[in-house]
Formats: structure tokens, C-alpha cells, sequence
């Protein structure tokens, strides 16, 4: 019957469960969102902080990358690296 097949082995209680939880989430946003606009914020500076933020976060990446290979090649640690580059380990 329909109702004992499961995807992926989830109950239609988990399911329900899941739902919930995202509504929640949703409501969560919106209110920040809500809290943010109050605050003086406009939805278009928001998105460019999201966008400048992803930029970040990529470029960061990029260079955590550079940093290991070129601990790999130097045969040390990046911890090591950070130093040489005034990097903060926090960075």
C-alpha cells in the first residue's frame, strides 16, 4: 500500500517533524530580516553584504589552498606559514 512505502526509510512522523522545523526556521529568518529592516537596513545593502560575504569566503578558500599546497611542497604545517605572511590564525 501507499502508505507503507517510505523514502529513504523516513517515517511520515520524521517527515512531519522536518517540515516543522523549517517553518520555524522560516519564521526565524523572516524575524531577523524584520529586525534588520528596523534597524535601518535595506533588502538591496543586505543582499550586497551576502554577495560581498560569498566573495570572501571564496577568496579565503582560494588562499587556504595556496597556503597548504604550498606547505606541502616547503614540508611544514600552514600553522607554520602563517607567520612569514603576518597572518593571525584566527584569519
Amino acid at each position: 500500500s501507499p502508505k507503507s512505502f517510505q523514502p529513504n526509510g523516513a517515517s511520515e512522523e520524521a517527515l512531519r517533524c522536518e517540515i516543522e522545523k523549517l517553518k520555524q526556521k522560516d519564521l526565524a529568518l523572516d524575524q531577523e530580516i524584520a529586525q534588520l529592516l528596523s534597524e535601518g537596513y535595506s533588502l538591496e545593502e543586505l543582499d550586497k553584504h551576502i554577495s560581498l560575504l560569498h566573495e570572501y569566503n571564496e577568496i579565503k578558500d582560494a588562499g587556504q589552498m595556496l597556503l597548504g599546497k604550498l606547505a606541502v611542497i616547503r614540508g611544514v604545517t600552514t600553522k607554520q606559514l602563517y607567520p612569514e605572511y603576518d597572518l593571525e590564525l584566527s584569519d
